[in-house]
């Protein structure tokens, strides 16, 4: 049997020696990355059991032009690598003309291509860990406009890429693109709970006391699945859109509709792929104050906060918001990693496991599936919450 990430056993040896690319975009996550896989494979009887590091250095210099190029800083040769980038990392730049140049998706897709080019055939496989998907909200055509994804995605194949590892893609239908390439799309959904849990150790999960609330009907799947788990109540919202006009590449909401049950006196999950201004998901928190919900947590996988936190931290300081939970999967603002109402979700010893299990031709069901743990964690609260209002109730006589 092979490596078991949920067990950390393992009867069976690796596909080959484990790489790991980490571009600048992604450095941060990438040692973290790393400082898990030393861990697990410490424990492991293998060839690189008392590894280092994994990290394999690459760099993308720029000539004055802007013109790039990358390198790789040792041999990949036979290697099973794994390329983790970032394209969402805006706080990246780089001079050309002697001009500082912030990093656009562009720009690090661009790098990415250039890492697999230096890699050169060379490796044994490459998969490419790339947690938001660049072009990944231009996923369809609804007029004559480009289909970037999916563009990608063929292009990613054609330059020898065996899979792609992806996080809460906008749309997972875009992988259609490829239906002959691996391709997994990853939802951080008991990370993200145990998150919750954590920082908020007080709260209630049962029906009479908490309700999961989708955003908009783009987001259902993901809400019915939080809200099936814990065994709760789910409402929506349905955005009211005004399609005579576009603003900032988009049709404006002119008013959000709920559609669900009452929530006076709950508390209230909201999950969405994506904060991005943030004004859908306030408008949102604001609704159901007027509606009587108790505390209103936020979650998303990528906190872009493309408009700063201020609108934010004035929702939480006016009673409207009780916290934010996000993963590190992206870059995120300093004010962002320094409010007090921001809880970080860390995904790195997740990724960790899909690579360990990757590397070894194991099966990743259950690291796509995370159910069982989901009802244990939330169990082990319960049981925790009972135990702490018997002894409450024992000093209280």
């Amino acid at each position: 049997m092979p490596f078991d990430a949920s067990t950390e056993s393992i009867t069976h040896l690796q596909v080959a020696n484990l790489g790991l690319v980490a571009m600048d975009s992604a450095s941060e996550f990438g040692k973290k990355v790393d400082g898990h896989l030393k861990k697990l494979y410490s424990r492991l009887e293998g060839p690189q059991k008392d590894a280092d590091s994994f990290l394999v250095g690459v760099s993308c210099p720029r000539f004055q032009t802007g013109d790039a190029k990358a390198v790789i800083g040792q041999s990949v040769r036979g290697m099973d690598v794994y390329l983790l980038t970032d394209v969402g990392n805006y706080n990246c730049t780089y001079s050309m003309f002697g001009q500082p140049v912030p990093m656009s998706p562009d720009d690090h897709y661009q790098d990415l291509k250039r890492a697999i080019e230096a890699v050169g055939g060379k490796a044994h496989r490459i998969t490419v860990i790339m947690p938001i998907l660049y072009g990944g909200r231009q996923h369809r055509r609804t007029s004559r406009e480009s289909l970037d994804c999916a563009v990608a995605l063929q292009e990613l194949r054609n330059m020898g890429v065996h899979s792609i590892i992806t996080f809460d893609a906008h749309d997972p239908r875009v992988q259609n693109a490829v239906p002959l390439m691996g391709f997994d799309n990853v939802m951080p959904s008991y990370q993200t709970l145990k998150a919750l849990l954590h920082h908020v150790p007080d709260i209630v999960i049962n029906k009479d006391s908490f309700m999961v609330v989708s955003p908009d009907e783009g987001a259902i799947d993901r809400n019915v699945y939080y809200a099936s788990v814990l065994g709760v109540d789910m409402g929506m919202y349905y955005k009211r859109r005004d399609y005579s006009r576009i603003v900032n590449g988009r049709n404006p909401i002119v008013a959000h509709e709920f559609l669900g049950n009452d929530i006076h006196g709950k508390d209230v999950f909201i999950y969405d792929d994506i904060i991005s201004s943030g004004d859908s998901m306030l408008d949102i928190a604001y609704d159901l104050r007027k509606r009587g919900a108790g505390r209103i947590f936020a979650g998303c996988t990528y906190a872009l906060f493309t408009e700063g936190v201020d609108k934010f931290t004035e929702a939480v300081e006016n009673g409207y918001l009780s916290g934010v939970l996000s993963t590190n999967l992206t870059y995120r603002r300093p004010e962002l990693l320094e409010a007090p109402w921001y809880y970080e979700v860390d995904v790195s010893k997740y990724v960790a496991y899909f690579i360990a299990s990757m590397n070894h031709d194991m099966s990743i069901s259950l690291l796509l599936d995370p159910l069982a743990k989901i009802n244990d964690l939330v169990a082990r609260h319960a049981e925790k919450q009972a135990m702490q209002l018997e002894l409450f109730e024992e000093d209280d006589e």
